[in-house]
């Protein structure tokens, strides 16, 4: 009998990331009835569980994993850093050709825009302004990116900045481009759980000639606290094929064009 193939490092984190919104969706679940649940071995999912306890992402007590309050699962960047990342990299893809060389460019503390960072890296005098720290640290070694940290309240779970010294540092800079992601979209209308986030996002706009909006199709048909405009803001919408039609006809009817992209799935 040939040797069992293990799974890539891609298949493994996907199926990670699935028990991890399984646990979420269902607040606590015991072990065993994951294990069944994902058909694998109840040592792999100990192993699965291990791992995503060790990065913060959910707590294992005696016979079960339990998940951590929604609104911080919605917002810190330790959950959302690897979620939806097939889509993610396929977003990011398509707007690559869109960063012009000797550009400034504006863009929010979103993870979805964390693949972006290869493609920067190889551009000659680009601008990069920010408020993330995450993005900030990817892009400081590459040799020809200025990066600006916008400082102000520094909010470790989110690992970016916010309040009224970034937004002042916004209105005194003129980008070409803003690109940005949403928590989450109804109808073309747009949400934050946190204030201190939606005045950054309205600065950025206001403060660039253009402005993308890359978003996947997790962030779809939901509402937070904060409403914050709609699509109408942006020039464009990039969303992948897994959103639901609804939404993207609702986009349209807002005026603003939309394009879908196919993620890649993720090789076994």
């Amino acid at each position: 009998m040939p040797a069992r193939t293990r799974p890539s490092h891609a298949v493994v984190e996907e199926r990670r990331q699935a028990i991890l919104r399984y646990v979420a969706d269902h607040g606590e679940t015991r072990i065993d009835t994951l294990a069944r649940h994902f058909g694998v071995s109840l040592m792999t999912m100990h192993r699965d569980l291990d791992h995503l306890a060790g990065r913060h992402l959910l707590r294992k007590e005696r016979g079960r994993a339990v998940a951590f309050p929604a609104l911080t699962m919605e917002t810190a960047t330790r959950f959302r850093e690897n979620s939806s990342l097939a889509a993610k990299n396929a977003l990011c893809a398509a707007v690559a050709d869109r960063i012009k060389p000797g550009s400034t460019v504006l863009m929010d503390d979103s993870t979805t825009l964390f693949p972006l960072v290869p493609a920067l890296a190889e551009l000659d005098q680009i601008h990069v302004v920010t408020n993330s720290v995450g993005l900030a640290q990817r892009l400081g070694s590459a040799p020809g990116a200025a990066v600006t940290l916008l400082g102000g309240r520094y909010r470790g779970d989110f690992n970016s900045c916010t309040g009224p010294a970034v937004t002042r540092a916004l209105s005194r800079i003129h980008a070409d481009l803003a690109l940005m992601s949403a928590t989450a979209i109804l109808e073309g209308r747009l949400f934050h759980p946190l204030n201190d986030y939606v005045e950054v996002k309205l600065a950025m706009l206001a403060s660039a000639e253009q402005a993308l909006l890359l978003v996947d199709h997790a962030k779809f048909g939901k509402t937070a606290t904060y409403a914050y405009g709609t699509v109408a803001d942006y020039h464009a919408v990039i969303a992948d094929t897994g959103t639901p039609a609804a939404e993207l006809e609702a986009i349209r009817d807002l005026g603003v064009p939309v394009e879908t992209v196919a993620p890649e799935e993720p090789s076994s």
